[in-house]
């Protein structure tokens, strides 16, 4: 995988090897964040589910109602927002999907705190670096 000029990308690049599917990272991340932050971020990260297989009938209807093809993985709302697209721990069995990187540009344009992180400790080492930054007491 080619990564995008000026994302910062969380995780060892050079990793190669097996490694969980992103699917698994992704669960993963979101379980431990619920245990960590039950009453803070665990309430309020998600993931938009916006892959799979639709219909174009179905897909023009989703897009109306708001969908935006290449959102990221992990989105949590704060100030400003954490916005991370998590890929599996060894990159080169992963790609960035149709819009991603467009996506990452927009919002790191708009200000969000936007990373690419190999696998769920990637991603929670970024997290812990974005409550550094922005919410160190």
């Amino acid at each position: 995988m080619k990564f995008p000029t000026g994302i910062d990308v969380y995780g060892d690049k050079s990793f190669r090897g097996k490694c969980a599917t992103e699917s698994l990272e992704q669960v993963t991340f979101f379980a431990r964040m619920r245990r960590d932050y039950p009453n803070s971020w665990g309430k309020i990260a998600f993931h938009p589910r916006n892959e799979g297989f639709r219909t174009a009938m179905k897909v023009k209807i989703e897009k109306a109602e708001g969908m935006v093809t290449g959102t990221p993985d992990i989105i949590i709302p704060g100030s400003p927002t954490f916005v991370c697209e998590l890929k599996r721990r060894d990159h080169t069995k992963s790609s960035l999907q149709d819009g991603q990187k467009d996506y990452l540009y927009a919002a790191q344009e708009a200000g969000g705190f936007v990373c690419i992180a190999l696998g769920h400790k990637a991603a929670r080492e970024a997290f812990g670096r974005y409550l550094e930054i922005h919410y160190a007491a």
